[in-house]
């Protein structure tokens, strides 16, 4: 019988303890499963909260999970490296906005994101900052010097003054010819109501200049500009409104009476109306290509040719340009930089006699500025 009994309990109870009871097991986690810290089952339940309607695979959650163990982890790592460059021993939210912001990848992808306590960055353009010594590059940057203005120099002052040394005498001369030669090349121009600065310029071998403005392209004071639109010549894009602001109703109404005659406007077209209330004599409305359309670099490319055969019909001396297609229409901005840039000066070496001799890039924010400053770097080395 005790045999009998004992072979019975090894029957049933295999999972059963010396008093009787369950033995406790240790459950194993997704996120030990797959080999991640992050919580593989939170984000699995994510998914599910977001995307209701969808099957979620199995993979799905340890997927995310990886990805996002591996941007904190790079993240954290480029924050320490700034914590460290600023001699701080605990990484703050600042040192985390330093890091994201010095990564080109990281930057495009949290680009919408705020950060808690990061503050801002300053907004510097690359023209104001030091050059590096050995770049092939020969892009002038033009800046203001600042006004001179004349002051009454106390004894003490004039004192120290006479007593500064041969090295000061010579960082003052040379400080003196870079102001002359920056003074030469004025960089404010336009009348005083629609006066822009001018941050960086380029002379082509033709005589043409290409010059890179931060201002309102509705205040530049160039014979023409360009409105980059669609096929009905719809005025409500970024460029459309400031240009409808400036110019009054005269220029929408133009608009209207150009699409009743001609009907809607060829992809590449480009039509010319008056300037009205604007500074330039005149506005010439293209309808540009989408990204990703059939042939769309191609047909920048008509685009931006078949505008400056307009202002050459007109015997027009300057035309300012926005980043055509770089908006609404998706094209990436060094892309539609280059293909612009390109377009222009091979016209002008088609051309040979034409009457265009300024061509401005009206910009406005500090990456567009930085990209086309860095194409047309890129097209004098060529």
């Amino acid at each position: 019988m005790p045999d009998l009994f004992g072979a019975d309990l090894e029957t049933r109870g295999g999972n059963m303890s010396s008093r009787g009871g369950k033995k406790k097991t240790t459950k194993t986690s997704r996120s030990t499963k797959a080999g991640v810290i992050f919580p593989v089952g939170r984000m699995l339940r994510y998914i599910k909260r977001s995307l209701p309607k969808y099957r979620i695979g199995v993979g799905a959650p340890v997927y995310l999970a990886a990805v996002l163990e591996y941007l904190t982890a790079e993240i954290l790592e480029l924050a320490g490296n700034a914590a460290r460059d600023n001699k701080k021993g605990r990484v703050t939210p600042r040192h985390i906005l330093l890091a994201i912001a010095n990564d080109e990848e990281l930057n495009q992808l949290l680009k919408g994101v705020t950060i808690a306590a990061g503050g801002v960055l300053p907004n510097i353009h690359p023209e104001l900052l030091a050059k590096k010594r050995g770049s092939k590059g020969k892009l002038e940057a033009v800046i203001t010097p600042p006004p001179t203005k004349k002051s009454k120099m106390s004894a003490k002052k004039a004192a120290a003054k006479r007593m500064a040394g041969k090295k000061g005498t010579l960082r003052s001369k040379r400080q003196a010819a870079v102001s002359k030669a920056a003074s030469a090349d004025s960089t404010t121009e336009g009348s005083t109501a629609g006066s822009f600065t001018v941050l960086s310029t380029k002379s082509l071998f033709l005589g043409q200049k290409f010059q890179v403005v931060q201002a309102d392209i509705a205040t530049i004071d160039s014979e023409a500009v360009i409105h980059p639109t669609n096929a009905s010549l719809y005025t409500g894009g970024e460029v459309g409104n400031a240009l409808e602001q400036k110019g009054g109703k005269e220029l929408s109404e133009a608009c209207a009476e150009l699409r009743k005659k001609n009907g809607p406007l060829d992809v590449a077209g480009a039509v010319l109306t008056a300037g009205f209330g604007l500074p330039a004599k005149f506005v010439i409305h293209c309808n540009s290509p989408s990204w990703g359309s059939d042939r769309c670099e191609e047909l920048l490319d008509k685009t931006v040719k078949n505008c400056l055969a307009l202002a050459d019909e007109k015997k027009l001396k300057s035309i300012a340009f926005p980043s055509i297609g770089s908006g609404r229409n998706g094209f990436p901005k060094q892309t539609a930089a280059q293909l612009i840039l390109k377009a222009i000066s091979s016209y002008f070496v088609s051309t040979m006699s034409s009457s265009i001799k300024t061509v401005y890039f009206v910009l406005f924010d500090s990456e567009s500025i930085g990209t086309y400053v860095q194409e047309m770097a890129k097209l004098e080395g060529n």
